[in-house]
């Protein structure tokens, strides 16, 4: 019996990572721009096939969102990480990944831009896979 508890908890907290079965079709409408923006922000070609690609995908646990913000004088685009211990993603507008700044086993990314959480500004949510 302790066996069977032991071997249900592992797969509980493995299966918190997994992402969910449910899938939905694309929140973009026909002009190329995110219905869940919001904002009013022209987004590059680039991160509207970006949002289009992750929600074709399984909804990830957390759900993934993308934000926008300024760093060091540029747009850049922050993509957290599906789940646990993986790296988050920041891109510049051309979709070009400059680096991991944060997440990983240590939390702290790949070390390529530490100065990331100080000197970002202008946070916009610009994505949330919303799905149910």
């Amino acid at each position: 019996m302790k066996t069977f508890l032991l071997i249900l908890m592992i797969g509980g907290g493995i299966s918190n990572c997994s992402s969910s079965k449910n899938r939905s079709q694309p929140s973009v409408a026909a002009d190329g721009q995110t219905k869940n923006n919001g904002n009013g922000q022209d987004l590059p070609a680039c991160v509207r096939k970006m949002i289009v690609q992750y929600q074709a995908e399984e909804k990830q646990n957390p759900p993934r969102q993308l934000y926008s913000y300024t760093y060091k004088s540029k747009t850049v685009y922050y993509l957290t990480a599906p789940c646990c211990d993986f790296f988050t993603d920041l891109y510049d507008s051309n979709c070009v990944l400059i680096g991991h700044p944060d997440g990983g086993f240590t939390g702290r990314g790949d070390g390529s831009i530490t100065d990331f959480n100080e000197k970002r500004k202008d946070e916009k949510l610009i994505w949330k896979d919303d799905r149910k």
